[in-house]
C-alpha cells in the first residue's frame, strides 16, 4: 500500500465523520431528523402523505368554521324573524277584537308597517358582504321592494356550499323564498295588506291563517338550519382530532430525540477529532513538503 493510498482513504474517512457531524449539527439546527429526502426516502413518502392530509383537514375545518359562522347568522336571523311575526299576528288579533275606532286602527297598521319593515332588513341579511337568503346570486339584497312587489333576487335551486370533507359538502345558505315567500305571496305583501284591511276596518280574521302559514314556512327552514350546524359541528370535532392526531405522528417521526441526538452529536465531534489526530500522524511530510 502506497502513502498515497493511505492519505486518500485516511481524508475520506475524514470527509465521512465530518459528513456525520455536520448531518447532526443540521438536525440540532432544524429539530427534524428528515431534512431531506434522500436522508430517509420511505419515510420522507410517508411523512409527504401524512402532511398533504393534514393539509386538507385543516382547510376543510376552516371551511367548516366559516360555514358554521354563515349557518347561525341564519338561525339567528330566523329566530328573530319569527319573533317579528308573532308580535304582528299579536297585532291582527288585537285589530280583531279590540281595533274599533280610527285611531287604534291606524296605531295597529303603522306598527304593521314597521314589522314589514324590520322583517325586511331581517331577510336581507349579509355575512361577508353576501346576502343569506339569495343563494349564488350577486344581487345586493335578497328582496327589493320594487314596484311589482317584493321579487326574490336569488337563484332557484342554487345552492351556497362550503367542502368539509373529501367527499363531503354542506349548504350554508337558506332560500329566501321558501322562509319569507316572493313577490305578491311574501310575507311583506301580507303585512301590507293587513295594514291596508285593518286602515280600512275589514275583518281580518282570515289573515290569522296566512301569518300562521308563513311562520310555519320560517320553522321549517329554522329546523333545517338547526340539522345543517348539528352537522357540521360533528365534522369540526372529528377534524380536529384528526388534525391532532396527524400533528403528534407527523412529530413522532420527523423530529429528533434532542437528548439523543445531543449525545451522538458529543460522541461524532470526539470520534471526528481523534480522527484528526491520528491523521496528522499516518499522513507523514513528503519530499515535495520539504522541497517546497
Amino acid at each position: 500500500m502506497t502513502q498515497q493510498t493511505v492519505q486518500r482513504s485516511t481524508l475520506s474517512n475524514l470527509q465521512l465523520n465530518l459528513s456525520k457531524v455536520s448531518n447532526l449539527q443540521a438536525q440540532m439546527s432544524s429539530g427534524k431528523r428528515i431534512t431531506k429526502a434522500s436522508q430517509d426516502p420511505a419515510a420522507a413518502s410517508g411523512l409527504l402523505a401524512q402532511k398533504a392530509e393534514k393539509s386538507a383537514s385543516t382547510q376543510a375545518l376552516r371551511n367548516a368554521q366559516d360555514g358554521e359562522s354563515w349557518l347561525n347568522l341564519t338561525d339567528t336571523t330566523l329566530q328573530q324573524s319569527v319573533s317579528v311575526l308573532q308580535r304582528a299576528r299579536d297585532l291582527t288579533v288585537q285589530a280583531v277584537n279590540g281595533g274599533a275606532n280610527d285611531t287604534s286602527r291606524e296605531a295597529i297598521a303603522t306598527e304593521l308597517e314597521g314589522l314589514r319593515d324590520s322583517l325586511l332588513d331581517l331577510a336581507n341579511t349579509t355575512y361577508n358582504g353576501r346576502s343569506i337568503f339569495s343563494g349564488t346570486s350577486s344581487a345586493d339584497a335578497a328582496f327589493e321592494d320594487a314596484s311589482g312587489g317584493y321579487a326574490w333576487n336569488g337563484v332557484a335551486g342554487a345552492r351556497v356550499t362550503r367542502r368539509i370533507g373529501e367527499d363531503a359538502t354542506v349548504q350554508v345558505d337558506s332560500d329566501g323564498s321558501a322562509a319569507f315567500g316572493n313577490g305578491a305571496t311574501s310575507v311583506f305583501q301580507l303585512l301590507d295588506d293587513i295594514a291596508a284591511d285593518v286602515r280600512a276596518g275589514t275583518n281580518v280574521t282570515g289573515r290569522l291563517d296566512e301569518i300562521d302559514a308563513v311562520q310555519n314556512n320560517m320553522l321549517i327552514s329554522l329546523s333545517d338550519v338547526g340539522v345543517r350546524t348539528k352537522q357540521i359541528t360533528d365534522v369540526q370535532d372529528k377534524l380536529a382530532l384528526t388534525i391532532q392526531n396527524l400533528t403528534s405522528s407527523i412529530s413522532d417521526s420527523e423530529d429528533i430525540d434532542l437528548a439523543a441526538t445531543v449525545l451522538e452529536l458529543s460522541m461524532q465531534q470526539v470520534a471526528y477529532e481523534g480522527a484528526l489526530g491520528a491523521a496528522s500522524n499516518v499522513l507523514q511530510p513528503t519530499l515535495m513538503d520539504y522541497l517546497s
